[in-house]
C-alpha cells in the first residue's frame, strides 16, 4: 500500500478518536454540572401578605401545569411515546418549543385563564425561569407580575446542563420550578426532595423532582394550613420511582395531620387519579407510563377530591402526537387531595388543551372550625 493510501486509511480512525474524545468531554461536562438540591431546604417567601385564613370561610385554589409554554394543540414532545389502537407506534417530535412567539402566546393565554379563575392560592408547575427549551422566556417573572398582589414561593425542580438531544432540536439547558402564589400569609416554606432515578444517563434528563410545603396560619387558632405543592415523576416505566415518591409524600402529610394541621396537596401527580385511567375515549392503546392513584393509596384521614366533572373533562393529554379530540389518550393526573378536616369540591377547567398539555383544576375548600 502506498504512503498516500496509508494516510487515507488513518482518517476513519482519527475521526472515530475525535468522536470518542468529544463524547467523553460532553459526559464529563454533564457530570460536572450535575447536582441535586439538598432536602429540607428553606424557601423564601417573596412579597409577603399579612391577611390570614379563617376557619369556616370558603377559599379557592387552582393547580395548573404550564408545560413551559410549548404545548399548543399542534405540539408533541420527543420524550413521549405510545401507539395507536392498531399498534402503530407514535413518538413526539420537538425537543423545545416551536418558537419564542408560541411560548409567549401560550404563557399569556394561561395567565389570562388563571386571572379569570381568581383563585386565592395558585400552584403552577413547569414554570421556566431561564431555559433554552422556552427561548429564555422568564415565566417565573411573568407569573409574579401577573399576580402582583400575591406572595410567591419558588421551588426549583429542574436545572440541567445543555442536553444535546434530540440532535435536530436539542432540549438545551434549563432552570425551572414550582411557582406557588398566595393571597394569604405564609409563615414559612420548605422544599422537600423526592427520590429520583439516579442511574448514570437518566439522572441528567430527569427533573430534580420535589414538593414544597407552605405553612399558612389560621386566625384564632394554633393550627396551620399546610399547602403541599407536588410534581411527581413522569417517565418512570412501571412506576417504581413514583411509588417511592408517594411513600415520602404520605409520610410527610400524615405527620402534619397528626400535629393538628389542615393539609391540602395539589399539583401534577402523573398518575391517573380516582379511577380515570380508562374514563375517556381514545384512538390510542393504553400507555405504559400510566399508573393509578386512589384513596386506598393514601394515609388514613386523606382522600382525593374527585372533580364534579372529573369523568367528563380530562386534565392531561398524551404528547406523543398533536392533539385531536378523541384521538390522544387522555386522563386526569392533576388535582387535589385533602385531610378530613377540610371540606372541598373541585372542577376541571376545560381549555381544550389550548396552551398546555394539561387543563387547570379549581378547588373550593373550607377549613373546619
Amino acid at each position: 500500500m502506498s504512503r498516500k493510501w496509508k494516510r487515507l486509511a488513518l482518517v476513519p480512525a482519527a475521526l472515530l478518536g475525535i468522536l470518542v474524545l468529544a463524547l467523553g468531554g460532553y459526559v464529563a461536562y454533564l457530570q460536572a454540572q450535575y447536582y441535586r438540591i439538598a432536602d429540607n431546604t428553606p424557601l423564601e417567601v417573596d412579597n409577603p401578605r399579612q391577611a390570614q385564613l379563617t376557619a369556616g370561610t370558603p377559599y379557592t385554589a387552582v393547580t395548573c401545569n404550564l408545560g413551559f409554554g410549548a404545548y399548543g394543540p399542534e405540539y408533541s414532545f420527543f420524550m413521549d411515546t405510545g401507539q395507536m389502537a392498531d399498534g402503530t407506534p407514535t413518538r413526539g417530535q420537538w425537543g423545545r418549543a416551536r418558537s419564542r412567539e408560541e411560548v409567549l402566546a401560550h404563557t399569556d393565554a394561561a395567565l389570562d385563564t388563571l386571572l379569570t379563575l381568581d383563585a386565592d392560592l395558585l400552584l403552577l408547575q413547569e414554570v421556566d425561569e431561564n431555559a433554552h427549551r422556552s427561548f429564555r422566556v422568564n415565566q417565573r417573572q411573568k407569573t409574579t407580575d401577573a399576580f402582583a398582589g400575591y406572595s410567591h414561593v419558588w421551588g426549583e425542580n429542574f436545572h440541567s446542563a445543555f442536553l444535546f438531544y434530540p440532535f435536530t432540536d436539542p432540549h438545551g439547558d434549563t432552570v425551572a420550578g414550582l411557582q406557588t402564589l398566595s393571597r394569604y400569609r405564609v409563615d414559612r416554606a420548605v422544599r422537600r426532595s423526592y427520590p429520583v432515578d439516579e442511574s448514570f444517563f437518566v439522572k441528567f434528563t430527569d427533573l430534580d423532582r420535589c414538593f414544597t410545603l407552605l405553612y399558612l396560619p389560621v386566625e384564632g387558632t394554633a393550627r396551620q394550613l399546610v399547602l403541599v405543592h407536588s410534581h411527581m415523576s413522569a417517565y418512570d416505566e412501571g412506576g417504581t420511582v413514583r411509588a417511592r415518591q408517594l411513600e415520602l409524600l404520605c409520610d410527610v402529610i400524615a405527620r402534619e395531620y397528626e400535629q393538628g394541621n389542615y393539609v391540602i396537596v395539589g399539583g401534577d401527580f402523573n398518575h391517573a387519579l380516582y379511577g380515570t385511567a380508562h374514563a375517556f375515549e381514545s384512538g390510542q392503546a393504553f400507555p405504559g407510563w400510566v399508573q393509578t392513584l386512589d384513596d386506598a393509596d393514601l394515609p388514613d384521614h386523606f382522600a382525593f377530591v374527585a372533580a364534579d366533572n372529573g369523568f367528563a373533562v380530562p386534565t392531561c393529554r398524551g404528547a406523543d402526537l398533536p392533539y385531536t379530540p378523541g384521538g390522544n389518550y387522555t386522563t386526569v393526573v392533576d388535582g387535589f387531595l385533602v385531610s378530613d378536616n377540610v371540606q372541598a369540591r373541585a372542577e376541571n377547567i376545560d381549555t381544550r388543551f389550548a396552551f398546555s398539555d394539561h387543563n387547570p383544576v379549581k378547588l373550593t375548600f373550607t377549613l373546619a372550625a
